[in-house]
C-alpha cells in the first residue's frame, strides 16, 4: 500500500493555517487537477488526494484527531481513507467548483449527465471497555440507513414507466450560463444534474428510489484503539443512485467513531497504562512481593496478575515499570508499558495488639505520636465502675 502524504504537505499550508487558508489552497489545487482540465490518471490522483486532505483539515474534530494520531486517526486502524473516485469528490465538494466553468457534479439523482452517483457516507458511534480495547473485539452496531426500493429498483418511477429526459438541459444534466465575458457550467436547476425527471412517482417510495431500513452490522474493533479513533466500513453507507439503463452508483461508507470507557483500576496515556497499588509500611520497610493486576490479551481469558518484587527500604510512591504490559499499538508498532505506583496505605482502625506494636516501634524510633485515648465504650465502662464503687 503506498504511503500517504502528510495532509498539510498536500495542500501546501502550515500546521497553524486557519480554515480560510486551507479552503483557498484546496480550491487552487482542485481547479488545477480537475478532470475537465487534466484527464490524466496522475492528475486524477492528485485531485482526490487534495480533496481527502481538505475533508480532514477543514473539519475541526477530524483535524484534531489527525494532528494526534496521523492518518490512522481518520482512516481507521491501518486502512486508507479518502475518496474512491472523482464522483465522490463532486458529491461532497461540488459547490466549490461553481464559478470556474468546471462541472462539479452538484446534486441530482443521477450525477453528471445522468451518471449514477455514489451514496452518502454515514457516521455512527461505538463504545468499548478498556479490556475490549486491549484485546480487540467484534461488536454489533445498529444503523439506520436506506436501501433501494424493491418496487421501482431505485429509479423512483412507477413500474411500467420510466423517467423522462429533462426538457431544460436536454438530458445533459448541466447548463451553461453567461456571466459577463465568462460562460459558467452548472448543474441543471430543474433536474438537479440528473438529466431526467420522474413524472409518475413510485407509490412505495414516493419517487425517492429508496426506503428506510434498520440493519445490524458486525464491527471488528482492532486491539489498541483509543478515544477519537475512527473505523471506516466500506460500502456500508447509503446506496448509490440509480439511472435507468445505466445502473446504480457505488454505496457510501460508514465511519464509526470509537470511545473507550474509563476503567476503575487503570489510567491510560496513549498505549501506556498506569495503576496505583496500596502497600503497608512494613512491606515497604522489610520488602515484599506484591501482586499487580494486568489486562488479558484475550477476552476469553481471566484478568491476569504479575508479581512485583519490592526491595527492603522502598519509599512510598515509587513507580515500577512492567514492560509490554500496556496496550498494543493498533498501527503495528511496539506496545505500551504498565506503570505501577506504590501508595502507602495507613490503617484507620487498629486492633489493640496492632496499636501496641506500633507504639513500641514509635518508641524505638523516638517518634512523637498522639498518646492513647480511651474509646467511648472504655469511658462508659470506667464510668459505671466508678459509680459502683
Amino acid at each position: 500500500m503506498p504511503t500517504q502524504r502528510d495532509y498539510y504537505e498536500v495542500l501546501g499550508v502550515s500546521r497553524d493555517a486557519d480554515g480560510t487558508v486551507v479552503k483557498k489552497a484546496y480550491r487552487k489545487l482542485a481547479v488545477k487537477y480537475h478532470p475537465d482540465r487534466d484527464p490524466s490518471p496522475e492528475a486524477t490522483e492528485r485531485f482526490k488526494e487534495a480533496a481527502e486532505a481538505f475533508e480532514v483539515l477543514s473539519d475541526a474534530e477530524k483535524r484534531q484527531r489527525y494532528d494526534r494520531y496521523g492518518h490512522a486517526g481518520v482512516n481507521g486502524a491501518g486502512g486508507r481513507g479518502g475518496f474512491q473516485d472523482v464522483g465522490d469528490v463532486f458529491e461532497t465538494f461540488g459547490d466549490l467548483f461553481e464559478g470556474f466553468g468546471l462541472f462539479g457534479g452538484a446534486g441530482g439523482r443521477g450525477g453528471r449527465g445522468g451518471r449514477p452517483r455514489r451514496g452518502r457516507h454515514l457516521r455512527a458511534s461505538l463504545t468499548v471497555t478498556l479490556p475490549e480495547a486491549a484485546a480487540g473485539v467484534t461488536k454489533e452496531l445498529q444503523v439506520e440507513r436506506h436501501k433501494l426500493c424493491p418496487t421501482c429498483d431505485g429509479s423512483g418511477a412507477e413500474p411500467g414507466t420510466k423517467p423522462d429526459a429533462c426538457g431544460l438541459c436536454g438530458g445533459a444534466g448541466r447548463v451553461l450560463q453567461s456571466q459577463g465575458f465568462f460562460r459558467v457550467q452548472t448543474a441543471c436547476p430543474r433536474c438537479g444534474g440528473a438529466g431526467t425527471v420522474v413524472t409518475d412517482r413510485c407509490r412505495e417510495c414516493d419517487g425517492e428510489g429508496m426506503i428506510p431500513e434498520r440493519v445490524t452490522l458486525s464491527v471488528d474493533v482492532p486491539a489498541g484503539v483509543d478515544n477519537g479513533m475512527q473505523l471506516a466500513m466500506r460500502g456500508e453507507g447509503e446506496p448509490g443512485t440509480v439511472v435507468p439503463g445505466v445502473g446504480a452508483g457505488p454505496p457510501g461508507d460508514l465511519y464509526v467513531d470509537l470511545a473507550v470507557k474509563p476503567h476503575p483500576l487503570f489510567q491510560r496515556e496513549g498505549s501506556h497504562l498506569a495503576c496505583e497499588v496500596p502497600i503497608s509500611y512494613t512491606q515497604l520497610a522489610l520488602g515484599s512481593e506484591v501482586e499487580v493486576p494486568v489486562l488479558a490479551a484475550d477476552l476469553d481469558e481471566e484478568p491476569g496478575r504479575e508479581t512485583v518484587t519490592v526491595p527492603p527500604g522502598t519509599q512510598p510512591d515509587r513507580v515500577f515499570k512492567l514492560r509490554g504490559r500496556g496496550l498494543p499499538d493498533p498501527h503495528g508498532g511496539r506496545g505500551g508499558d504498565l506503570f505501577v505506583k506504590l501508595k502507602l496505605e495507613v490503617p484507620k482502625d487498629l486492633s489493640t495488639e496492632h496499636e501496641e506494636l506500633l507504639r513500641r516501634l514509635a518508641e524505638h524510633e523516638h517518634a512523637h505520636v498522639t498518646p492513647h485515648r480511651a474509646g467511648w465504650l472504655d469511658k462508659l465502662k470506667t464510668y459505671f465502675s466508678l459509680d459502683d464503687d
